[in-house]
C-alpha cells in the first residue's frame, strides 16, 4: 500500500497541463495563424484534436467534453497584427473545471508572449496580440462547480461499495451463510437480494446531496433532473455491484472494509479526473483510470448539471456503466462459493 501510495500520489498529482485536447477556429487562415498554431501544436502542453468553421460549433464542441479549449482568431489577424502592429485572438475555455482553465489560459498566453518576442527582435515598433479570455459553464470560476460533482461520486462510490461489501461476508463470520447455501435460492438471487436494500439508501443520499447543492451551494441543473436521477441510480448499482464482489472475494468483514476504504478511495480521488486532469497523467495511469467508474460518471454529471447536455451526448459513458455493472454482478455469481470450506 504503501508504495501504490507514493506512486499514485507522485504521479497523478500536478498542477501542470500535458497533451491538452484544444480546436481552433480560424477566420483569417493567414500566415501569423499558422505559425501561432503550429508552435502551440508543437508543444507538449496542447494537442490540437478538431479545426471547426463557425462560432456556431462551440457549443457543441464542448457539450462532448473532449475538447478543453477553443481558440477563435479573429479576421484578417495577419494583416491587423502588421499595419495595426496589434490582433485579437479569444481564448474559450471549458470552465466546469476552473483549475484547468486557468492553467490552459495561462500556458496559451506564455506561448503568445514567447510568439511576440521572437517577432519583435526584428522591428521598432513592437506587435501585439490581445488575447480575450471566455469562460463557459462557469464564468466566475467558482470552485464549488469542481468540488459538488466530485464528492456526490466520491459519497455515493465508497458508502455504497462498503455498505455492500460487508454484507456476504458479515453472513459468513455469523455462521447464517450456511442458511442461504441450503436454501433453494440461486447464486444471482442472493446476490441481488443483497443489493436492492442498499439501493433506496443510496437513492436518498444521492437526493439529499443534490438538493443541498442547489439550495446551498447554489449548483445549477442545466440539464434533466430525471435523466440525472436515472445516471445516478445506475451509478449506485454499479456501486453496489462493486461492493458486492469484494464481499464474494473476502473471507472477514476487516478485509471488505479495507478493500473496499483503502482500494477504492485512492483511486476515486486521484484517477477519476476529479481534482487533477487525467490528461497530465502518465499513459499508464491514464488507461488505468478507464476502469474506474468514478471518472465515467463524474464526465455525465457535469454534462447533465453544467452544460445542460442529454443522453445523446453521455450515452458511451452509460453504456460503459452498464457494462460495468453486469461484469461486476457476473463475477460476484461465479465467485459466490455454493459450498464452505
Amino acid at each position: 500500500m504503501p508504495i501504490a501510495q507514493i506512486l499514485l500520489f507522485g504521479f497523478a498529482i500536478t498542477n501542470e497541463i500535458n497533451n491538452v485536447n484544444i480546436a481552433i477556429l480560424d477566420h483569417s487562415k493567414d500566415t501569423s495563424t499558422l505559425e501561432i498554431i503550429n508552435k502551440i501544436s508543437n508543444s507538449k502542453y496542447f494537442s490540437i484534436k478538431q479545426i471547426i468553421s463557425r462560432e456556431a460549433e462551440i457549443e457543441s464542441v464542448f457539450q462532448k467534453g473532449k475538447i478543453k479549449a477553443v481558440l477563435n482568431f479573429e479576421k484578417d489577424f495577419g494583416r491587423n497584427l502588421i499595419k495595426k502592429k496589434s490582433a485579437q485572438i479569444q481564448i474559450i475555455t471549458d470552465a466546469t473545471d476552473p483549475n484547468t482553465a486557468n492553467s490552459i489560459t495561462n500556458y496559451i498566453n506564455a506561448i503568445l508572449q514567447n510568439y511576440l518576442q521572437e517577432k519583435n527582435k526584428s522591428i521598432q515598433l513592437d506587435y501585439q496580440i490581445i488575447p480575450q479570455t471566455r469562460m463557459v459553464y462557469n464564468q466566475e470560476l467558482k470552485s464549488v462547480f469542481l468540488f459538488v460533482p466530485g464528492v456526490m461520486t466520491i459519497i455515493l462510490m465508497l458508502v455504497s461499495a462498503m455498505m455492500t461489501s460487508i454484507s456476504i461476508t458479515r453472513e459468513k463470520e455469523l455462521g447464517t451463510m450456511e442458511i442461504l447455501l441450503v436454501s433453494p435460492l440461486k447464486p444471482f438471487q442472493v446476490i441481488i437480494g443483497k443489493v436492492v436494500p442498499y439501493i433506496f439508501l443510496s437513492i436518498i443520499n444521492a437526493a439529499v446531496i443534490v438538493l443541498l447543492s442547489i439550495f446551498i451551494f447554489k449548483m445549477p441543473v442545466e440539464g434533466s433532473l430525471i435523466l440525472l436521477g436515472a445516471e445516478s441510480v445506475l451509478f449506485i448499482i454499479t456501486s453496489l455491484a462493486l461492493g458486492i464482489l469484494i464481499s464474494t472475494i473476502s473471507d472477514t468483514q476487516q478485509s471488505a472494509m479495507m478493500i473496499s476504504l483503502m482500494g477504492l478511495m485512492l483511486p476515486v480521488i486521484l484517477l477519476s479526473g476529479f481534482i487533477f486532469p487525467i490528461s497530465s497523467m502518465p499513459a499508464p495511469l491514464q488507461v488505468i483510470s478507464n476502469i474506474i467508474p468514478a471518472k465515467w460518471f463524474i464526465i455525465i454529471i457535469k454534462g447533465i448539471m453544467l452544460k445542460g447536455v442529454g443522453l445523446a451526448f453521455v450515452w458511451k459513458e452509460t453504456l460503459i456503466l452498464i457494462g460495468m455493472t453486469v461484469f461486476f454482478i457476473a463475477v460476484s455469481v461465479k465467485k459466490y462459493k455454493i459450498r464452505l470450506d
